[in-house]
C-alpha cells in the first residue's frame, strides 16, 4: 500500500455513492468477507447514446431550485445565505438555467445546448471502470464517420465537465465539436464518473476502500491513458489523434510516452496546458505547505482510513475565514480551497459561473494523487511514487524512486504556460521543455494575471489560448 497523505487544514470527506446520477448502476455489497465485492454482471465496453436528459427546471421557483442544488455534491453552501455572501454570490443574480447547469451530469449539460452526447464505459486490465463522454457533432457539424478524434484529458480533482462548462463560446470542447472535430472527453479513475471497479467498493469497508484508492497518476499514465486511447481507436478507426491535457492530464501525459513510448506515435499533436512534471518553484503556498508536513501526517491519514480527497464546502469556508484576515485578499478567492491551491484572477473569472464551477469542481481524487505530487515539491524531480527506502530497494532496486525518462517523448509537443499560475512555474516549466527531445513548442500566455484555471474558466480564453491552439492543431491534420 502507498503511503497517504491528509493536507493540512483540510477534512476528507468520502463521497456517497448518490453523487453517481444519471443512471449509472449502483454498488451493492454481501455480507460476506471484507475483499468480497459485488456488481451485477456487465458486458464492456457499454455505450450509453439514450440516456434521460435532464430534468426540466422552468418551472420551479428559485428557493426549490435552491434546495435541490445545495443537496449537490460541491453546492451544499447554497443553502447557507452566509456562506453564498462570502463567496461573492448574489442569489438574485442566478437563472434557472445557472442552477439546472451547476446540477447536471456532463452530457446533460452537453445536450441542453443541443449537442449529441454520448457516454462510453471501458474496462481497464486492473478491472476499474472508466467513463468516457464523447461529442460526435454540433448543430453545425452533424456525426459522421471519418472525423479526426480530439481526446480531452482534465485536470487533478476535475472532470470531462471542465471542458465543457464554460459554454458553447467559451469551453474548448464545443468549439471543437463546431469546427468538425470528434471530441472525446476521459475520466481517470476515481473521478466522480469513474468510481467503479470489478472487484472494490470506493465506498466500502475499510480495507476494500484501500485497495480501490491505491494509485496515484503514475497508473493513469500507465493504463488509464492507453485504454481510453486504445478505445477511441477501436470505435473511430484512426490509429492517432489529437491529445489537449490540462494540469494532472499533462502530467499523465508525460508518464505514459516515457514509461509507454510506443504511445507516442498515436498523438497527431500533444497541447499541454498549464503543464506538471516539475513542481521544485511552485509558488503556491498552501501547497507548499502540505508537501512540508507529508512526513509527519503519512501514519494519522492511513491510520484513519482515508483513502480519498474530497474537501468538502464546511471546510472550504473555514479554510477562506482564515486565509482572509488580510483585506488585501478577494473573498471569493478564500471561499474555495481550489483558488488558494492554483491561484486567482478576478479580472478573468466570472463570478456568477462560480455555483456552476463548484457544481462539477472537485470531482474527486486519491490522497495518492496528491501525496505523488507532494513527493516531487520536495526532491524537485519527476519520479515515480516513493513508497519508501526498504520497499523502492524491493519494487526499484533502488532506494529512491526511478525518474521518468523524459527522452522518451518524441510526440509533437505544444507547451502552454502563464506567469500568474501557482502550481506550474514557469522556472519548472522551462525545465520541463529543455528535457523533452521531441518536437516541440513553449507559448506563453500573454495575460500576466492568466492562472492554473483560467486555462479553462477565464473570460477571454479563447483569444488567449484556444485561438492559437486550434491553428497549430490545424497544422497537425
Amino acid at each position: 500500500m502507498k503511503t497517504l497523505v491528509l493536507l493540512v487544514g483540510i477534512s476528507l470527506a468520502v463521497a456517497s455513492p448518490s453523487m453517481d446520477k444519471g443512471g449509472r448502476p449502483k454498488f451493492e455489497s454481501r455480507p460476506t468477507l471484507e475483499h468480497e465485492f459485488f456488481i451485477p454482471e456487465k458486458q464492456y465496453p457499454e455505450v450509453i447514446t439514450d440516456f434521460v436528459d435532464s430534468a426540466d427546471y422552468s418551472e420551479f421557483s428559485m428557493e426549490e431550485l435552491l434546495q435541490i442544488a445545495s443537496e449537490h455534491p460541491g453546492l451544499e453552501f447554497l443553502s447557507d445565505a452566509n456562506a453564498t455572501a462570502a463567496m461573492g454570490i448574489d442569489i438574485s443574480t442566478l437563472s434557472n438555467d445557472l442552477v439546472a447547469d451547476a446540477i447536471a451530469t456532463t452530457c446533460e449539460f452537453v445536450k441542453r445546448r443541443n449537442y449529441p452526447c454520448e457516454i462510453h464505459r471501458i474496462q481497464t486490465s486492473d478491472r476499474y471502470i472508466l467513463e468516457m463522454h464523447r461529442i460526435p457533432g454540433s448543430p453545425t457539424q452533424p456525426p459522421r464517420e471519418g472525423k479526426i478524434p480530439v481526446y480531452l484529458q482534465h485536470g487533478l480533482l476535475d472532470s470531462s465537465g471542465g471542458w465543457v462548462i464554460m459554454g458553447v463560446q467559451n469551453s474548448l470542447a464545443f468549439i471543437l465539436a463546431d469546427l468538425g472535430y470528434d471530441v472525446w472527453m476521459g475520466n481517470v479513475r476515481g473521478n466522480r464518473y469513474s468510481r467503479e471497479h470489478l472487484d472494490h467498493d470506493p465506498d466500502g469497508r475499510r480495507g476494500d476502500r484501500r485497495r480501490f484508492w491505491d494509485f496515484s497518476w503514475h497508473e493513469m499514465g500507465t493504463v488509464d491513458l492507453p485504454t481510453m486511447i486504445d478505445y477511441i481507436t477501436s470505435v473511430t478507426g484512426h490509429q492517432r489523434m489529437h491529445y489537449v491535457g490540462h494540469s494532472q492530464g499533462t502530467t499523465s501525459f508525460f508518464v505514459m510516452c516515457s514509461m509507454r513510448p510506443e504511445y507516442n506515435n498515436r498523438i497527431l499533436s500533444g497541447h499541454m496546458l498549464a503543464p506538471i512534471a516539475f513542481m521544485g518553484r511552485l509558488f503556491s503556498p498552501f501547497v507548499r505547505a502540505a508537501a512540508l508536513f507529508q512526513n509527519s501526517i503519512d501514519f494519522g491519514a492511513s491510520l484513519l482510513g482515508i483513502y480519498e480527497f474530497l474537501p468538502n464546502s464546511d471546510t472550504m469556508t473555514r479554510l477562506g475565514q482564515a486565509a482572509c484576515r488580510d483585506e488585501a485578499f478577494f473573498q471569493s478567492m478564500c471561499s474555495s480551497v481550489l483558488f488558494l491551491i492554483g491561484g486567482f484572477n478576478s479580472a478573468q473569472l466570472n463570478g456568477t459561473m462560480l455555483p456552476v464551477i463548484l457544481g462539477h469542481t472537485p470531482a474527486g481524487a486519491s490522497t495518492d494523487q496528491l501525496v505523488h505530487y507532494a513527493q516531487g515539491i520536495r526532491s524537485g524531480n519527476f519520479r515515480r511514487f516513493s513508497f519508501g527506502a526498504i520497499t523502492n530497494l524491493i519494487r526499484y532496486g533502488s532506494i529512491n524512486a526511478p525518474r521518468y525518462n523524459l527522452s522518451n517523448i518524441r510526440a509533437p509537443l505544444t507547451l502552454y504556460y502563464s506567469l500568474n499560475d501557482w502550481l506550474a512555474d514557469p522556472r519548472d516549466v522551462r525545465e520541463l521543455f529543455n528535457g523533452i527531445s521531441s518536437r516541440r513548442k513553449l507559448i506563453q500566455i500573454q495575460d500576466p494575471r492568466f492562472n492554473h484555471f483560467d486555462f479553462l474558466w477565464a473570460m477571454n480564453v479563447r483569444s488567449q489560448l484556444y485561438d492559437q491552439l486550434i491553428t497549430i492543431m490545424q497544422e497537425h491534420d
